[in-house]
């Protein structure tokens, strides 16, 4: 495992650097001149050609490139354009609000999502069943900034329950923070949920009509025991695969759910650093998401081999 473990870092250090290639030459093929964006549409030439000498504007691609990488490997993420600051604490601080979000969300995902999936699947057939199952497909088919107006509207606007925008820290208390924090995470949480849940349901009734639950039912054991120790301990095991694919769609959903609400997270930082052409600070936001997405997966397929001893890695085949 420990072998397998340092692959998939290999493996992650060599899909990061691929990554930072692509996104430097895509961001250097955006339109407009950075330096006339910083000095606005007053500056002179001379004023606009200093900026560019100062940032290195002007150097090759390629020197630009390695310069930025270089700087990457040291741990220097670069300053700010617009903001003259450097982009470490920025992203730090916008990483750690985005992570607090999405770690509640997938909390939520996870157990609400399993749980779900896992009744549905035991009351086969029944209303019950069949009321899970419709409503997943509506939550599933209706994208994140859909609900994000129904719940401003409904729990902000009408009722007056929680704030529609904003973000509060923790240090103000922890119930003022709560507040900002339920309508962002229910906005998120409600598609991720529905596709949990379909994907649980599915992979438990599969693993449900096998032999070793029939067996295990043969043996007199309780019914309860024969779904969580034999049946469900196996159906998780694709249903840890979503949830690391969840995690991207998190990381995609967290940039429209930051926006709306303007919550200041990553998202919300990658958004107003396009829209200013901030080229340092979206590089930086673009390789931190790819980031948590490789190590989401990663620690999914380690996952695999807690939950389905089966499983073995190195040289061997998964089974």
């Amino acid at each position: 495992m420990l072998a397998y473990t340092l692959k998939r870092l290999a493996y992650i250090a060599v899909i990061l650097m691929v990554m930072s290639m692509l996104i430097f030459w895509a961001t250097q093929v955006m339109p407009g001149d950075v330096a006339q964006m910083i000095l606005g549409q007053f500056a002179t030439e001379d004023q606009i050609g200093a900026v560019r000498a100062r940032l290195h504007l002007d150097d090759p691609i390629h020197a630009q490139y390695l310069r930025w990488a270089s700087g990457l490997l040291r741990g220097d993420l670069g300053v700010s354009m617009m903001m003259d600051r450097p982009i470490g604490p920025l992203i730090g601080e916008a990483i750690l609000r985005s992570a607090v979000l999405a770690g509640i969300s997938i909390v939520f995902v996870a157990v609400i999502g399993i749980w779900l999936g896992v009744y549905s699947a035991v009351r086969r057939g029944s209303k019950t069943d069949r009321a899970i199952s419709i409503a997943s497909y509506f939550f599933i088919s209706v994208p994140e900034f859909f609900w994000a107006i129904v719940v401003i509207l409904m729990f902000a606007g009408t009722l007056g329950w929680f704030p529609a925008t904003g973000y509060a820290a923790l240090s103000e208390g922890f119930w003022t923070w709560l507040r900002h924090i339920i309508l962002p995470v229910a906005t998120l949480v409600s598609g991720l949920v529905a596709h949990v849940s379909r994907l649980t349901r599915s992979s438990m009734i599969e693993t449900m009509q096998s032999q070793y639950v029939t067996a295990a039912r043969a043996k007199g054991l309780p019914e309860n025991v024969v779904i969580r120790r034999h049946a469900l301990r196996n159906a998780l095991v694709p249903t840890i695969t979503v949830l690391a694919i969840d995690v991207g769609l998190l990381m995609g959903g967290i940039v429209v759910v930051e926006t709306v609400f303007s919550y200041p997270g990553l998202g919300r930082m990658l958004i107003f650093a396009i829209e200013q052409k901030d080229i340092p600070v979206v590089q930086a936001g673009i390789l931190s998401v790819t980031a948590v997405y490789a190590l989401a997966n990663l620690a999914a397929d380690l996952l695999y081999a807690f939950f389905n001893p089966r499983i073995r890695y190195g040289n061997a085949l998964a089974r």
